[in-house]
């Protein structure tokens, strides 16, 4: 076990590219789509994103869901398709993304070995709650957190205080885990031993908060947690 690890209780994790695959929404409708497929789905996460910090700028917070859906509209724009039908199937399978295929074996021996674990994530709570119970994981989180609680969305550190007020916890005995750089940043900035899931092998960003680990894949979290 990595020693700043030591103390972990419980294990918060984010949601879309940590546990659930957002680019399983684009793959699941492929066909319609054509083969501007794979560049619309890396162009709306990555506005997805952007448009989550420029409200945070403007502090003119929407709910996920509405923030989703415009940066949707732009992609479907810029790669010319009008085809309403393609919208109304994307979000909708936004609703029920698949999860990483080493999430439910993970999951299992976390909750097997007495880990505490929650969700903290930008979605909002009827995002959130309809994909998790589509996944039919429900069941191992004690808690699905959302920004929503506190109209701002993450890196502020009021979504991250919302572990400690929420479930109880101090920032010293919550492993937090994200694959998205910049939140992993973050939430160890806040105080949370973090660990980044680098599931795309990319450089790290170079923003304060220093992370404790850094994994390819969840698969990997049971050992260095010191579960077996």
């Amino acid at each position: 076990m990595t020693a700043s690890l030591a103390g972990t209780e419980m294990c918060v994790f984010d949601a879309y590219g940590t546990l659930f695959d957002f680019n399983s929404a684009v793959a699941r409708h492929r066909t319609a789509i054509g083969p501007k497929a794979d560049a619309l789905s890396d162009l709306w996460r990555a506005k997805q994103i952007q448009y989550t910090w420029l409200r945070n700028g403007m502090a003119a917070y929407a709910k996920f869901w509405q923030v989703t859906g415009e940066a949707l509209d732009h992609c479907l724009a810029t790669h010319g398709i009008a085809d309403p039908s393609v919208r109304d199937k994307l979000m909708g399978a936004y609703l029920a993304l698949d999860p990483y295929p080493e999430v439910p074996t993970m999951l299992a021996k976390l909750k097997g070995s007495g880990v505490r674990m929650a969700i903290l994530s930008n979605g909002n709570p009827e995002m959130l709650d309809t994909m998790v119970q589509a996944s039919g994981l429900a069941g191992h989180f004690e808690a699905v957190l959302s920004v929503d609680a506190v109209g701002v969305f993450k890196p502020d550190p009021r979504v991250y205080r919302l572990v400690e007020t929420r479930c109880g916890m101090t920032s010293g005995k919550v492993c937090f885990l994200s694959s998205n750089c910049w939140d992993a940043h973050g939430a160890a900035h806040f105080g949370f031993p973090t660990v980044w899931i680098n599931r795309a092998g990319a450089p790290d960003d170079r923003l304060p908060g220093t992370t404790v680990a850094e994994l390819r894949d969840l698969s990997q979290l049971p050992s260095l947690l010191g579960v077996s």
